[in-house]
């Protein structure tokens, strides 16, 4: 990944951030979901909401594993 990055870097605030934002909405799909019951294509749309911030907040924690690995703070 090219240099190692310290927890204080911009790019590492920045994935953090990324990350817990993911993973908040993530967890507010749920009552979106019930919100659209009987809506089975709006239901269909934000699971596949759900699923992609999952993986971002997933693709974010590799990102910071690899920039703090260095450091002695990886995962």
């Amino acid at each position: 990944m090219g240099s190692t990055h310290s927890p204080a870097d911009d790019v590492v605030y920045d994935l953090v951030s990324i990350q817990y934002h993911a993973l908040q909405a993530a967890e507010l799909y749920d009552k979106y979901a019930q919100d659209a019951e009987g809506h089975d294509d709006v239901v269909e749309f934000i699971r596949s909401c759900q699923e992609q911030d999952a993986q971002r907040a997933i693709r974010c924690h590799e990102f910071l594993g690899a920039l703090t690995k260095d450091t002695g703070l990886s995962s």
